[in-house]
């Protein structure tokens, strides 16, 4: 008998259970923010109190701000579906928390959700983010992330749209007046490279963020067969001479990455196919001037991240004078050194025809406004001085002897 009453309770035990479910994790809401959590000051964000699994929405929400912070008041305010956000000022920096009310019972409200933290960005100066060794990693390789800023920072935060699904916190340490953090990632397919960004905070604002640094990519290479690399004409070209450099594969690779040895940047050419059933991208370099070492690289549109392993270096060396092509400034031809003069000649040509203009009309005012005279005949031949009007007079004393 004893056996059978305990049966029976612990099926209406579990009648129960299934049929009114506990309060707790099933009854908490989930907070979302589109476009994203992290916010330009001045943006706007959209909240919404949802179920995780997309079904039983809330009609009806109220929201909490945990640091009860100087911004419009969330407690007192019911929202429909959404609430849009924004202008958004620092003050609207913090952590968010939703409940919301059963679609059958609009005075029963939900357990709180779990906090969401929204950041404001662009209050401080931006810092810099580095790889080290370099941006692009062989599979299986570590690369350090490293967020440095001349501002002190208690705080960085690590973004990438394709690793974390929110900001990786890193402390701050203080580095030569300024401060670092430091974050060793290992590339591999459960740890996608991708476009990374990183942000700081001063301690006691810790949702306050700076403007996000220049966005730094990160590739792992390794993942297909090398490509191969040719220079058309040749890998040795004179001076001021066109060179092409033509990488290519069996492949069928999407897009082929070129880069230089010592510089940071790299050109991309879509990949076309080619007669020996190849597929080929010609990247033209202009009249060379200098040489060095290049790789190229192959991806796929759908991994833009993912490369090849690297083709076999390819040295493109200079020959011939630079100058006897393209004039250096320290060795003028006779071509560029007429150029170069012209302009002086024309100014002392222009100032001396001036200044002929002005003597000559400072000449002829003189002359018209001088009082000129004139001379008598006196018994000695000579001719006496006697004032004339409007008659232009000999500028010395004329002596004729009339007869």
């Amino acid at each position: 008998m004893s056996l059978m009453v305990v049966s029976m309770a612990c099926v209406g035990f579990f009648l129960v259970q299934r049929i009114c479910p506990h309060t707790g994790d099933q009854d908490k809401p989930f907070l979302s923010a589109q476009p994203s959590a992290v916010v330009p000051q001045g943006g706007h964000v959209t909240l919404r109190c949802h179920y995780r699994r997309g079904f039983n929405n809330f009609t009806n929400f109220t929201l909490y701000k945990d640091d009860r912070s100087h911004v419009p008041i969330f407690h007192s305010r019911i929202f429909q579906k959404s609430f849009l956000m924004g202008p958004v000022t620092p003050a609207h920096a913090g952590t968010y928390r939703c409940r919301g009310s059963h679609p059958h019972s609009p005075t029963e409200w939900s357990a709180l959700s779990d906090p969401l933290a929204i950041r404001v960005t662009g209050v401080h100066r931006k810092p810099s983010l580095l790889a080290l060794p370099g941006p692009l990693v062989k599979s299986g390789e570590t690369v350090i992330l490293q967020c440095s800023s001349d501002t002190v920072f208690g705080h960085f935060f690590l973004q990438s749209e394709v690793t974390f699904e929110e900001p990786l916190h890193l402390v701050g340490e203080l580095r030569g007046g300024g401060s670092q953090a430091n974050y060793s990632i290992r590339p591999t397919m459960s740890a996608l490279p991708g476009t990374y960004r990183c942000y700081g905070s001063v301690t006691h604002s810790p949702y306050v963020l700076s403007a996000p640094s220049d966005p730094l990519d990160i590739m792992i290479t390794g993942l297909y067969d090398k490509p191969s690399l040719s220079a058309q004409p040749g890998p040795t070209v004179q001076a001021g001479e066109n060179v092409t450099l033509s990488c290519s594969s069996q492949n069928s690779f999407d897009v082929y990455h070129l880069s230089r040895e010592g510089e940071a940047r790299e050109l991309r050419l879509p990949a076309v196919p080619s007669v020996n059933r190849t597929f080929q991208a010609d990247f033209p370099l202009g009249p060379s001037t200098h040489g060095g070492t290049y790789r190229c690289f192959g991806s796929f549109h759908i991994a833009p991240y993912e490369w090849s392993d690297p083709s076999d270096p390819l040295s493109v060396s200079v020959t011939g004078n630079p100058s006897s092509t393209w004039p250096s400034p320290s060795e003028p031809s006779c071509k560029t050194g007429i150029t170069r003069h012209l302009p002086i000649v024309i100014r002392y040509t222009v100032a001396t025809i001036i200044f002929t203009i002005l003597l000559f009309f400072l000449l002829h005012r003189w002359c018209s406004n001088k009082k000129t005279r004139r001379y008598r005949m006196s018994e000695s031949g000579c001719w006496q001085l006697r004032d004339l009007r409007h008659l232009q007079s000999p500028p010395v004393c004329w002596y004729l002897h009339m007869k």
